[in-house]
């Protein structure tokens, strides 16, 4: 259970902690957050200190509804932020959240070492030979439709056969293509309700199927602040609570908003199961 990052191996047997980097005005929690370099450097080594392994740096927001985000644009939000980091703290972990191929190269050729695909491969035909090509290790998440329209209705007749199936034909083709290392992440929020979230998290063992690490990126999203009936701000205590639920049925890395309360769920699990 280990990925090739540059020539170093990350061994995901125990779970690892990506800190979220949104540098994009209308995420649903962060958004705008981070509009100077001081801002990015600072939250950056916030989550350094408090021990995020990878920093996960994004430039288009995937909340439903999200406005379409011009290639130039994004590429303008995210390779200078990786080349700011990669310059302030140079040993640093960077992956890039896009689905497209051309800001995943670019990503990449600026100090990314991991491509974060919310599509799997579904909105550029070219990211399985691009990743391929770079060599990097690759997520490939599950989404029904797209931002725009993926919870319109999102419906599934046995949505955990449905996911592994779609997830499995998504690892062979990538690993077809070239890829070596594959991530699989089931996508929570994205075309799913409440209940088909709640669902895959109960259920999230059985993705062990794929014989992949599995991401989790459940932080302050709505299946937590809609049970709670809070905002996404209020709700650190449910998401830590979910994260661990995660990780007790398998997740390998959490992708988190707040890295200390995530570090401390991992450190008390591997104590829980080193010792139980």
């Amino acid at each position: 259970m280990t990925i090739n990052l540059n020539g170093n191996l990350m061994d995901l047997s125990t779970p690892k902690i990506m800190g979220i980097l949104n540098v994009t005005p209308d995420s649903f929690y962060d958004g705008g957050m981070f509009d100077s370099n001081k801002k990015i450097l600072d939250h950056v080594e916030k989550m350094l200190t408090d021990g995020a392994d990878i920093i996960d740096v994004g430039g288009y927001s995937s909340r439903p509804g999200a406005k379409e985000v011009k290639l130039k644009d994004e590429i303008k939000r995210v390779v200078p932020t990786i080349e700011l980091i990669k310059k302030e703290f140079n040993e640093t972990t960077i992956s890039v959240d896009t689905f497209r191929s051309e800001v995943a190269l670019q990503a990449v050729n600026s100090g990314a070492s991991i491509i974060n695909d919310i599509s799997g491969g579904d909105l550029d035909p070219n990211m399985f030979n691009c990743v391929a090509e770079l060599n990097v290790p690759y997520i490939i998440m599950h989404m029904q439709g797209n931002p725009k329209n993926m919870q319109n209705n999102p419906l599934y007749e046995n949505i955990i056969v449905e996911i592994i199936e779609n997830l499995s034909k998504k690892v062979f083709k990538a690993t077809e293509a070239g890829v070596i290392d594959v991530i699989i992440d089931p996508g929570f929020g994205f075309g799913k309700t409440i209940e088909h979230n709640y669902k895959i998290l109960s259920e999230l063992s059985f993705f062990k199927e794929l014989d992949c690490p599995i991401l989790v990126g459940l932080s302050r999203k709505s299946m937590i602040y809609s049970v709670l009936e809070e905002k996404p701000e209020n709700v650190l205590n449910g998401t830590t609570c979910l994260n661990t639920v995660s990780i007790l049925n398998g997740a390998n890395i959490l992708r988190v908003h707040d890295v200390k309360e995530a570090k401390e769920v991992v450190k008390l699990t591997n104590f829980l199961n080193k010792n139980f």
